[in-house]
């Protein structure tokens, strides 16, 4: 996809999760979705940067820098939200897009992509951002909603109560 998808992409998934998180719809929902934002959206802009250097889809569209990503506020105790953009931004590439992405580069230049996928320069582009878009938001909403009741039964069976 191009950044125009990637930013379409960030922006309904981050309207959504502040939804998800705060679904009230006051002020707070608002000020969710502008925190979860601003970083999913610059993380979702990332990986592009391997277009000025090395080789784009496989110098940073891979599973090592996610996990930096993932691993960064850990260690830093900041950018908690990039990952999810980066990571979104893999998910657009790998099934919204024709090319896909080399996920285990350095090691293996092979790409990897989901024969759904469309040419960037498709007129379907945008529509295919918001099918892949819809997808990741169901299941964030099964992550969000469903796994911690899951979680609790499954502790309730364990405690036998």
């Amino acid at each position: 996809m191009n950044k125009k998808g990637h930013v379409l992409n960030a922006v309904l998934l981050s309207i959504g999760l502040g939804y998800l998180l705060e679904p009230v719809g006051d002020l707070e929902t608002f000020k969710t979705i502008v925190m979860i934002g601003v970083p999913i959206t610059l993380g979702a802009l990332f990986p592009d940067v391997d277009t000025a250097f090395g080789k784009h889809r496989k110098t940073l569209h891979n599973l090592p820098v996610l996990l930096g990503f993932v691993a960064f506020p850990y260690v830093f105790g900041n950018l908690e939200y990039v990952w999810i953009g980066v990571l979104t931004h893999y998910v657009l590439d790998v099934a919204g897009s024709k090319r896909g992405i080399a996920l285990f580069y350095p090691v293996w230049k092979q790409e990897f992509g989901l024969p759904t996928g469309v040419t960037v320069s498709s007129k379907r582009a945008d529509l295919m951002t918001a099918i892949v878009t819809v997808g990741e938001l169901a299941l964030a909403a099964v992550v969000v909603l469903e796994l911690p009741r899951v979680g609790f039964e499954l502790g309730r069976q364990l405690l036998g109560i």
